[in-house]
C-alpha cells in the first residue's frame, strides 16, 4: 500500500476532452461549503473562510485550557505547571508533521486552482500516508526523549515525574493527532472550514467529558487529561476520514488508493519541510526561554512552581489570541495557493490587503478582551500572588503589541502560498529563532528578570513581519511582470 509510484505531468496523462470533463466534474461537485477563491470579492470570502477556523481553533484552545484547569482540580501540586513545561518540547516533535500538513494544504489548493483532478487526488492520498509515517515516527521519538529533555530544561522532583507521565501518554496518541491535522488541511484546501469545526466541536466535548470522568470520578491527574486528549483525537480522525470518503469532488478519500505518489510527495516535502523545520527550531528557541523561566522559578521559589504556573496560565490564555489571528494565516496560505495555481497574481495582492486588515483587527480585539478580563480569567488557573504577577507580566508585554505577530504570520503564509516556503522559513529563523537565542545568551544573562525574557518576542515579531512583507510583495510583483511579458 505504501509503494512509491512514478508520476508524469498531468498533460501527458489526460487527453484534452477528458481534462475538460474533469474540470466540469470538479465544478459541479463543489458543495456549498467550499469557497470559490478564484472569483468575486475577497474580503467577505476570506472572513467567512476564517470564521469557522477561528471558532474551531478557539474551541481547541478552550479544550486545552480545560485540560489544565481540570488537572488543577485534581489537587496534585504542580499539575498545571507540569503540563505547561511540556508544551515547547511537545511542539518540537509534532511541528515536524504539522509542517508537512501545511505542505498538504498548499499542494492540494494549488492543484485545485489548476483544475487538475488527478493531481489533487494523488496529493490527498499521498499526504495521508505521509501523516501515518511521520505520526508514528514522532510518537516513538517523543516517548523516548521526553524525560531526558524535560530534565535538561530544568524540571525536577515531582514536576519532572508529572510532566514525564503526561508526555508518555500524549505521544501514544500522536499518530491520531497527525492524521486529524492532515485531514483538516485537506478540507481547508478545498475551501471547507465548516466540517472540521463541527467535528472538532463534538470531539472537544468528548475530551472535556473524559477529563472530568478520569480526574474527578476515577481520581487520576495529568494522566487522565492525557488519555482524554488521545481518545478525542482518535475520534476526530475516524469521523473526518469517514466524511472525506463520501466527498463528491476530487478530494474524495479511497482507502485502496492510499500510496505514495512521487510527484505529490516531492511537492508536499518541498512546501512542508521548511515549515516543519521552522516549527521545530521555533520550539528549540522557546525551550531555551522556557529553561530560563524554570531557572527563575527555582531561584524565586525553591521547591515551588508559582512562576511556571503563572507562565503556563498566561500562555494558555494567549492561545486564544494566537489561534484567532493564526486562522487568517491559514486563509492567506489557502487563498494565495489557489490563486497562484490559477496564475492570478494581481488578485493575490488583494488577498494580502484583506488578510493584513483582518488579522490586525482580530489581534487587537482579542488582546484587548484578554487584558480587560484578565482577573477572572487568571483566577481559573492560579491564586498565588507570585503566579498572578508572573502571568500579568507576560500578558502585558506579549499582548499589547500582538498585531506584530499577526503581521508576521500573514506575510509568512503569503510567501508559502507563492511557492516560497524555504524563503519564509529562512526569514523566520533568522528574525525570530536566531535573534531569541542571541537574546537569551546575552541580554538575559546580563539582566536576569522575567520581563527581559518576554521582551524578546515582540521585538522579533516586528523585524520578521517587515521582512516577510517586503519579500512577499517583491515575489508577487515579479510573477506579475513575468505573466505580463508572456502575454505580450
Amino acid at each position: 500500500m505504501f509503494q512509491m509510484l512514478t508520476s508524469s505531468s498531468a498533460g501527458n496523462r489526460i487527453e484534452p476532452k477528458t481534462n475538460e470533463r474533469m474540470r466540469k466534474k470538479m465544478t459541479s461537485a463543489k458543495k456549498t461549503r467550499d469557497v470559490n477563491m478564484l472569483e468575486g470579492p475577497l474580503f467577505g470570502k476570506i472572513f467567512m473562510f476564517a470564521l469557522p477556523l477561528i471558532i474551531t481553533n478557539m474551541l481547541q484552545v478552550f479544550y486545552n485550557a480545560a485540560d489544565m484547569i481540570v488537572a488543577g482540580l485534581s489537587g496534585v501540586e504542580g499539575a498545571i505547571g507540569s503540563i505547561g513545561t511540556t508544551s515547547a518540547m511537545i511542539n518540537l516533535i509534532i511541528n515536524i508533521f504539522m509542517g508537512f500538513s501545511v505542505g498538504t494544504n498548499i499542494v492540494v489548493a494549488r492543484n485545485i486552482g489548476k483544475r487538475d483532478e488527478t493531481a489533487v487526488s494523488e496529493a490527498v492520498h499521498s499526504s495521508l500516508v505521509v501523516g501515518v509515517i511521520t505520526g508514528l515516527a514522532c510518537a516513538v521519538i517523543g516517548f523516548f526523549i521526553s524525560r531526558p529533555v524535560l530534565k535538561l530544561l530544568g524540571d525536577e522532583g515531582h514536576i519532572l515525574e508529572l510532566a514525564t507521565l503526561y508526555t508518555h501518554i500524549y505521544f501514544a496518541g500522536v499518530p491520531f493527532v497527525a492524521l486529524s491535522n492532515y485531514l483538516i488541511a485537506i478540507f481547508r484546501a478545498k475551501g471547507d472550514t465548516t466540517t472540521p469545526l463541527v467535528v472538532l466541536m463534538l470531539t472537544g466535548i468528548l475530551n472535556v467529558g473524559l477529563n472530568l470522568v478520569f480526574v474527578l470520578v476515577l481520581g487520576m491527574s495529568v494522566d487522565g487529561v492525557a488519555w482524554a486528549t488521545a481518545i478525542s483525537n482518535l475520534a476526530s480522525t475516524v469521523i473526518l476520514g469517514s466524511i472525506l470518503m463520501r466527498d463528491g469532488g476530487a478530494c474524495r478519500l479511497h482507502l485502496n488508493r492510499l500510496r505514495l505518489h512521487r510527484d505529490a510527495v516531492r511537492e508536499i516535502i518541498r512546501d512542508g519541510l521548511p515549515a516543519g523545520v521552522q516549527g521545530a527550531l521555533f520550539s528549540i528557541s522557546n525551550m531555551l526561554i522556557q529553561s530560563n523561566i524554570i531557572g527563575i522559578n527555582n531561584r524565586l521559589c525553591p521547591g515551588g512552581s508559582d512562576v511556571i504556573d503563572g507562565n503556563a496560565a498566561a500562555t494558555s490564555l494567549e492561545g486564544f489570541a494566537y489561534v484567532a489571528q493564526n486562522s487568517i494565516y491559514q486563509a492567506s496560505v489557502t487563498f494565495t495557493s489557489q490563486n497562484f495555481g490559477a496564475a492570478k497574481y494581481k488578485r493575490i495582492g488583494t488577498v494580502m490587503k484583506c488578510c493584513y486588515g483582518l488579522t490586525a483587527i482580530i489581534a487587537t480585539v482579542s488582546a484587548g478582551i484578554l487584558l480587560g478580563f484578565h482577573k477572572p480569567l487568571l483566577a481559573l488557573y492560579v491564586e498565588a500572588p507570585l503566579a498572578l504577577e508572573t502571568a500579568m507580566t507576560r500578558m502585558n508585554i506579549m499582548l499589547i503589541p500582538y498585531f506584530l505577530l499577526a503581521f508576521m504570520e500573514v506575510g509568512s503564509g503569503v510567501l508559502r502560498g507563492l511557492g516560497r516556503s524555504t524563503t519564509s522559513t529562512v526569514i523566520s529563523l533568522v528574525g525570530t529563532c536566531v535573534f531569541r537565542v542571541i537574546w537569551v545568551y546575552t541580554v538575559c544573562r546580563a539582566v536576569d528578570e522575567l520581563w527581559i525574557v518576554y521582551l524578546s518576542y515582540p521585538i522579533s515579531w516586528g523585524m520578521t513581519a517587515l521582512t516577510h512583507f517586503i519579500f512577499s510583495e517583491t515575489t508577487r510583483r515579479r510573477y506579475m511582470k513575468r505573466s505580463e511579458k508572456a502575454a505580450a
